[in-house]
């Protein structure tokens, strides 16, 4: 235990690196995808047949490819059409677009279960469709959401880990490289997972209490 316990004191300020590489890449992305994933919903539940034909054709386009695929189509691909990305920015853009698709379908979920009644109030005095959706329908939807909401940011900060594959020396990056040069596997990546649950852990618990405080409050 002594012997874990000095080898953490050395690793732990190598891996913390890659921590704070991996909550940034987990809040850009979360922030890509979200914005697209509400553009998405709200393209998928208008009136327009084609607006919600094109977003439901992209939606089904990028969840049916990996993400590691889009990762390296992004990285390795765009440069071939004259777009130059860092590892980084490629990353970020590759999570933050795949993503962006199943946090859609969780929005366009949250708006379709309003009831009609409360949208067709609206309509009846006089709300335009803008002014509905921001005062009636998303504040009403947002509290149905975010329960999944917060399993897609869960998992979009584990998946932040598949950002190495393209040399993003986030956590796990640089746990493998630890690794490689120490030859210490058990140590490394047993302090590895327990840095993801100190970000994971808490962000459930705070998830959890932000449902209970909306859903007394309704």
């Amino acid at each position: 235990m002594s012997e874990f316990l000095d080898s953490a004191q050395t690793y732990l300020p190598i891996l913390t690196k890659g921590l704070w590489l991996t909550v940034a890449v987990t809040l850009l992305s979360l922030l890509l995808a979200s914005s697209l994933g509400l553009f998405w919903a709200l393209m998928r539940t208008s009136n327009s047949r084609l607006l919600g034909g094109i977003a439901r054709f992209f939606v089904e386009f990028l969840r049916g490819i990996p993400i590691l695929v889009v990762l390296f189509y992004i990285y390795f691909v765009l440069p071939e059409l004259g777009i130059d990305l860092t590892a980084f920015q490629a990353g970020v853009i590759g999570l933050g677009l795949t993503y962006s698709c199943y946090i859609g379908e969780t929005f366009r979920a949250g708006i379709e279960a309003i009831p009609k009644g409360q949208v067709e109030a609206a309509k009846s005095i006089g709300m335009k469709h803008g002014l509905m959706m921001r005062r009636v329908v998303l504040p009403q939807a947002f509290r149905i959401v975010l329960p999944p909401y917060g399993n897609n940011m869960v998992m979009l900060l584990k998946d932040s880990s598949q950002v190495s594959v393209i040399s993003v020396a986030e956590l796990t990056m640089q746990g493998k490289m630890l690794a490689s040069s120490t030859f210490d596997n058990m140590t490394v990546f047993t302090l590895v997972a327990a840095l993801y649950l100190c970000l994971t852990i808490p962000l459930n618990m705070v998830m959890r209490q932000a449902e209970k405080r909306l859903g007394g409050a309704r």
